[in-house]
């Protein structure tokens, strides 16, 4: 589906005068130029600095961040030729746990380009539009992105009696204030008929803090983005209660890029666009292999990375802007206002005046690639293939299932939950471990870790569910039983597999 030839290198001398022609309002004037070019192969001591600020840790903006700096990607699209023959390039990398503090430096003039989420991003948008001068931030695209809100959560300790947030009514939940997960935790809790300022104590706790306190005790619950959710329940020490998804509030991960620098370099802000696309495109393409090396430069286990950005995770990668993404950000400043956290009054419907998709429109020109067939590459990155246990092909993603094998460098898919249970049984029965085993919410089709997750049993029908709620539901419904992961280990350990096949990755 994907154009291919946004590989090749062959669009490097066209790159300055394409960009100065297609990219709106960062166009030089003629006899700038002419300057230019008449200066180029002079720039022998000019050096260019590309200061950019990620988040390792946040796995959203891991392809577009650690991906790209790591494999060098930014670099093998730089402009080299016109005004940028002879140029040095200082590229400057900075990681951080959250956006504000890249926000802070973009108003110092310390970061050209920033990846952060909604609400930061949106805080930095305002910021720059009501504090700097003569500078303003712009919205140029997106990272990854859920249109239901997947990604932020609230998790419980492991050993907590807590399933919902009825439960927590009266207990301790820790939050990143001014975060996209304060503002998804403070409509849940609403939904939930539970008043945040009267039934609860929220406090403010990063990541890092929310996950040692959970640990400890010192808090019944914590709220947060990704890829913290899905993070602390794979390490074993947390539950989780209520997936973002389940308020269908939007939520994003994007880039901002200071006015000046990219009028002064558009050039450059196409180039680093050109990185993401083909960062995005390295990662459907070899999603395991990526996740693995993700898991290196980030801390961040792999099968959590693969959970988010592989095929039907919870997240899609996608730098295109459109309504979805326009709606998260929107929501963001209803929500930032009504916590206290924009002083002055913000339309909403002024954040269209912030993006500009012309940059990405360029790059997606330069690589030979059409806007729709970049929304479908996200739309499309479903699991797919044959049945590793009976190679039957997989005819719907919400009923496959997966397991990650200690030591294989690929995820072995299944048609169904059942067929990895007969498999899961004769891979444990030949000593081998899995690291991690996926399902899918059968309501929502929302991927999930299955020893955290919840069952229906009917003969050798086997669903999935977040919630337990949900599942007991179903069995109401259909006269089937809810059980755990275990449970239903243990019951197919007895089976025997009827279908031989070798059960390699896949």
């Amino acid at each position: 589906m994907q154009n291919q030839n946004w590989l090749k290198q062959g669009i490097a001398s066209c790159l300055v005068m394409a960009s100065v022609a297609i990219v709106s309002g960062c166009s030089s004037t003629n006899s700038e130029q002419t300057s230019a070019n008449n200066n180029s192969g002079n720039n022998s001591g000019k050096v260019i600095r590309i200061a950019i600020g990620t988040q390792d840790q946040v796995i959203n903006t891991a392809v577009g961040g650690a991906t790209v700096r790591e494999l060098g990607l930014l670099e093998k699209h730089l402009p080299k030729t016109g005004e940028y023959e002879g140029v040095k390039y200082d590229i400057q990398w900075s990681s951080y746990t959250s956006g504000p503090p890249i926000t802070n430096k973009m108003l110092a003039d310390q970061i050209d380009i920033g990846l952060m989420g909604d609400f930061p991003a949106t805080i930095n948008l305002i910021k720059f539009q009501q504090e700097a001068q003569d500078v303003d931030s712009i919205f140029i695209g997106t990272l990854a992105y859920s249109a239901t809100g997947a990604g932020n959560a609230v998790v419980v300790p492991k050993d907590s009696a807590a399933t919902s947030l009825s439960d927590l009514k009266g207990k301790t939940i820790s939050v990143p204030f001014g975060s996209a997960a304060h503002g998804m935790l403070l409509k849940a809790l609403k939904q939930a008929g539970i008043n945040p300022d009267k039934d609860v104590k929220l406090i403010s706790q990063s990541p890092e803090v929310g996950g040692s306190s959970l640990r400890t005790g010192q808090i019944d619950a914590h709220a947060d983005f990704v890829p913290f959710g899905e993070l602390f329940p794979f390490r074993g020490f947390a539950k989780k209660i209520f997936d973002g998804a389940q308020t269908g509030i939007p939520t994003l991960h994007g880039i901002v890029v200071r006015s000046d620098f990219a009028q002064d370099h558009p050039e450059i802000v196409v180039a680093y666009l050109k990185a993401v696309l083909e960062a995005n495109q390295m990662f459907r393409e070899k999603p395991e292999e990526l996740a693995a090396q993700i898991e290196e430069w980030s801390g961040v286990e792999k099968e959590v990375v693969y959970m988010f950005l592989g095929p039907s995770g919870l997240q899609s990668l996608d730098p295109t802007v459109r309504a979805v993404q326009v709606n998260a950000l929107k929501n963001s400043i209803a929500t930032l206002t009504s916590l206290g956290k924009i002083e002055k009054p913000v339309n909403p419907d002024e954040v269209v005046n912030w993006i500009d998709e012309n940059y990405l429109k360029q790059a997606m020109n330069e690589l030979g690639l059409k806007y729709e067939e970049v929304v479908a590459a996200g739309e499309d990155f479903q699991i797919s293939g044959k049945d590793a246990l009976t190679g039957e092909p997989i005819q719907d993603p919400k009923m496959a299932a997966q397991y990650w094998v200690q030591g294989e460098d690929t995820v072995t898919t299944f048609a169904s939950v059942s067929n990895m249970l007969k498999a899961l049984a004769k891979l444990q029965a030949d000593g081998k471990t899995a690291d991690a085993m996926f399902v899918h919410d059968l309501n929502n089709g929302w991927k999930l870790f299955a020893e955290n997750s919840y069952f229906v049993t009917q003969g050798d029908e086997v669903a999935a569910f977040l919630l337990e709620s949900d599942a007991q539901a179903f069995a109401a419904k259909t006269g089937g039983q809810v059980t755990a992961f275990r449970g239903l280990q243990q019951t197919y350990a007895r089976k025997p597999v009827l279908v031989g096949t070798a059960l390699g990755g896949g």
